[in-house]
Protein backbone atom coordinates (compact mmCIF):
# COMPACT_ATOMS: atom_id res chain seq x y z
CA UNK A 1 0.00 0.00 0.00
CA UNK A 2 1.44 3.37 -1.05
CA UNK A 3 1.27 6.14 1.53
CA UNK A 4 -0.06 9.48 0.36
CA UNK A 5 2.65 12.12 0.64
CA UNK A 6 2.23 14.95 3.11
CA UNK A 7 1.54 18.36 1.60
CA UNK A 8 3.92 20.68 3.47
CA UNK A 9 3.24 24.39 2.83
CA UNK A 10 6.53 25.60 4.35
CA UNK A 11 10.00 25.21 2.79
CA UNK A 12 12.06 22.53 4.56
CA UNK A 13 15.83 23.04 4.96
CA UNK A 14 18.02 19.94 5.21
CA UNK A 15 21.78 19.44 4.94
CA UNK A 16 22.35 17.54 1.71
CA UNK A 17 20.88 15.95 -1.39
CA UNK A 18 20.47 12.50 0.18
CA UNK A 19 18.43 14.08 2.98
CA UNK A 20 16.35 15.81 0.31
CA UNK A 21 15.79 12.55 -1.56
CA UNK A 22 14.67 10.89 1.66
CA UNK A 23 12.15 13.63 2.41
CA UNK A 24 10.82 13.50 -1.15
CA UNK A 25 9.60 9.97 -0.31
CA UNK A 26 7.22 11.31 2.33
CA UNK A 27 6.32 14.89 1.39
CA UNK A 28 5.37 17.23 -1.41
CA UNK A 29 6.73 20.75 -1.12
CA UNK A 30 9.86 22.83 -1.35
CA UNK A 31 12.99 21.16 0.06
CA UNK A 32 16.19 23.20 0.20
CA UNK A 33 19.70 22.07 1.09
CA UNK A 34 22.52 23.82 2.92
CA UNK A 35 25.06 21.78 0.93
CA UNK A 36 26.47 20.74 4.29
CA UNK A 37 29.00 23.30 5.50
CA UNK A 38 28.63 25.05 2.12
CA UNK A 39 26.09 27.34 3.75
CA UNK A 40 28.96 28.99 5.65
CA UNK A 41 30.60 30.03 2.36
CA UNK A 42 27.65 30.50 0.01
CA UNK A 43 26.24 33.86 1.02
CA UNK A 44 23.64 33.70 -1.73
CA UNK A 45 22.14 30.61 -0.06
CA UNK A 46 21.80 32.47 3.24
CA UNK A 47 20.25 35.39 1.36
CA UNK A 48 17.73 33.00 -0.21
CA UNK A 49 16.77 31.61 3.20
CA UNK A 50 16.39 35.15 4.58
CA UNK A 51 14.21 36.19 1.65
CA UNK A 52 12.00 33.13 2.11
CA UNK A 53 11.74 33.78 5.86
CA UNK A 54 10.21 37.18 5.09
CA UNK A 55 7.34 35.43 3.31
CA UNK A 56 6.87 32.14 5.15
CA UNK A 57 8.01 30.11 8.15
CA UNK A 58 10.88 27.71 7.38
CA UNK A 59 11.25 24.19 8.76
CA UNK A 60 14.83 23.35 9.81
CA UNK A 61 15.70 19.64 9.94
CA UNK A 62 19.40 18.81 10.36
CA UNK A 63 21.19 15.68 11.57
CA UNK A 64 21.60 15.20 15.33
CA UNK A 65 25.40 14.95 15.12
CA UNK A 66 27.99 17.67 15.71
CA UNK A 67 27.95 18.88 12.10
CA UNK A 68 24.16 19.12 12.15
CA UNK A 69 24.27 21.14 15.36
CA UNK A 70 26.80 23.59 13.85
CA UNK A 71 24.68 24.10 10.74
CA UNK A 72 21.54 24.52 12.85
CA UNK A 73 23.27 27.03 15.14
CA UNK A 74 24.49 29.04 12.15
CA UNK A 75 21.06 29.22 10.52
CA UNK A 76 19.40 29.99 13.84
CA UNK A 77 21.79 32.93 14.27
CA UNK A 78 21.12 34.44 10.81
CA UNK A 79 17.37 33.81 10.45
CA UNK A 80 14.54 35.29 12.54
CA UNK A 81 13.72 32.93 15.40
CA UNK A 82 9.99 33.46 15.01
CA UNK A 83 10.18 32.30 11.37
CA UNK A 84 12.00 29.02 12.11
CA UNK A 85 10.28 25.76 12.98
CA UNK A 86 12.98 23.62 14.59
CA UNK A 87 12.51 19.88 14.04
CA UNK A 88 14.87 17.27 15.46
CA UNK A 89 15.50 13.66 14.56
CA UNK A 90 16.31 11.23 17.38
CA UNK A 91 19.81 9.87 17.87
CA UNK A 92 19.59 6.41 16.31
CA UNK A 93 22.79 4.29 16.20
CA UNK A 94 23.62 2.94 12.76
CA UNK A 95 25.21 3.44 9.36
CA UNK A 96 23.48 4.82 6.27
CA UNK A 97 23.09 2.27 3.46
CA UNK A 98 25.22 4.19 0.97
CA UNK A 99 28.15 4.49 3.42
CA UNK A 100 30.74 1.89 4.31
CA UNK A 101 31.55 3.45 7.68
CA UNK A 102 29.25 4.99 10.31
CA UNK A 103 29.41 8.72 10.96
CA UNK A 104 31.92 10.01 13.50
CA UNK A 105 29.25 9.75 16.20
CA UNK A 106 27.86 6.44 14.92
CA UNK A 107 24.32 7.76 14.42
CA UNK A 108 21.96 7.96 11.46
CA UNK A 109 21.22 11.27 9.78
CA UNK A 110 18.01 12.45 8.16
CA UNK A 111 18.70 10.22 5.15
CA UNK A 112 18.76 7.13 7.38
CA UNK A 113 15.51 7.81 9.24
CA UNK A 114 12.51 5.55 8.76
CA UNK A 115 9.81 7.08 6.56
CA UNK A 116 7.25 6.61 9.33
CA UNK A 117 9.30 8.70 11.73
CA UNK A 118 9.76 11.48 9.17
CA UNK A 119 6.00 11.46 8.57
CA UNK A 120 5.38 11.81 12.30
CA UNK A 121 7.78 14.76 12.51
CA UNK A 122 6.28 16.58 9.53
CA UNK A 123 2.58 15.69 9.95
CA UNK A 124 1.78 18.58 12.31
CA UNK A 125 2.90 21.01 9.58
CA UNK A 126 0.80 19.54 6.81
CA UNK A 127 -1.62 22.42 7.30
CA UNK A 128 -1.09 26.17 7.35
CA UNK A 129 -2.06 26.64 11.00
CA UNK A 130 0.90 24.68 12.40
CA UNK A 131 3.23 27.65 12.82
CA UNK A 132 0.59 29.63 14.67
CA UNK A 133 0.13 26.74 17.12
CA UNK A 134 3.82 26.91 18.04
CA UNK A 135 3.65 30.70 18.36
CA UNK A 136 0.70 30.49 20.76
CA UNK A 137 2.63 28.28 23.21
CA UNK A 138 3.49 30.50 26.23
CA UNK A 139 6.48 28.36 27.29
CA UNK A 140 9.43 30.72 27.80
CA UNK A 141 12.96 30.98 29.25
CA UNK A 142 11.53 31.84 32.68
CA UNK A 143 9.91 28.39 32.76
CA UNK A 144 13.21 26.69 31.96
CA UNK A 145 14.90 28.69 34.73
CA UNK A 146 12.14 27.88 37.24
CA UNK A 147 12.47 24.18 36.46
CA UNK A 148 16.27 24.11 36.73
CA UNK A 149 16.79 23.62 32.99
CA UNK A 150 18.89 26.80 32.87
CA UNK A 151 20.86 28.70 35.51
CA UNK A 152 21.93 25.70 37.64
CA UNK A 153 25.20 23.75 37.69
CA UNK A 154 23.39 20.63 36.46
CA UNK A 155 21.05 22.39 33.99
CA UNK A 156 22.71 20.84 30.92
CA UNK A 157 22.29 17.35 32.40
CA UNK A 158 18.63 18.09 33.20
CA UNK A 159 18.02 19.30 29.64
CA UNK A 160 19.70 16.17 28.28
CA UNK A 161 17.50 13.96 30.46
CA UNK A 162 14.32 15.66 29.25
CA UNK A 163 15.63 15.63 25.67
CA UNK A 164 16.17 11.86 25.89
CA UNK A 165 12.52 11.39 26.94
CA UNK A 166 11.43 13.33 23.85
CA UNK A 167 13.87 11.66 21.43
CA UNK A 168 15.93 14.85 21.04
CA UNK A 169 19.73 14.93 20.81
CA UNK A 170 21.81 15.79 23.89
CA UNK A 171 23.86 18.96 24.17
CA UNK A 172 21.22 21.36 22.89
CA UNK A 173 21.61 25.03 23.81
CA UNK A 174 18.85 26.49 26.01
CA UNK A 175 17.47 28.50 23.06
CA UNK A 176 17.35 25.50 20.73
CA UNK A 177 15.86 23.38 23.50
CA UNK A 178 13.13 25.95 24.16
CA UNK A 179 12.29 26.18 20.45
CA UNK A 180 11.98 22.39 20.22
CA UNK A 181 9.81 22.15 23.33
CA UNK A 182 7.43 24.83 22.03
CA UNK A 183 6.86 22.78 18.87
CA UNK A 184 6.73 19.32 20.44
CA UNK A 185 4.72 19.98 23.60
CA UNK A 186 1.74 22.01 24.68
CA UNK A 187 2.38 24.11 27.76
CA UNK A 188 0.28 21.69 29.79
CA UNK A 189 2.35 18.72 28.51
CA UNK A 190 5.53 20.53 29.54
CA UNK A 191 4.20 21.25 33.04
CA UNK A 192 3.31 17.57 33.45
CA UNK A 193 6.79 16.44 32.31
CA UNK A 194 8.55 18.68 34.83
CA UNK A 195 6.15 17.80 37.65
CA UNK A 196 4.37 21.14 37.92
CA UNK A 197 0.92 19.91 36.87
Amino acid sequence: MTREKLQIPFPVIVEGRYDKLRLECVMEGQILTTDGFGVFRQHEKTQLFRALAEKTPLILLTDSDGAGKLIRAHLTSVLPADRLIQLYIPRVPGTERRKRQPSAEGTLGVEGMEQELLCQLLAPYADATAASRAKENPLCKADLFEDGLTGCPDSAARRDALAAQLGLPPGMTPNAFLAALRVLLTYEDYLRMVGRA
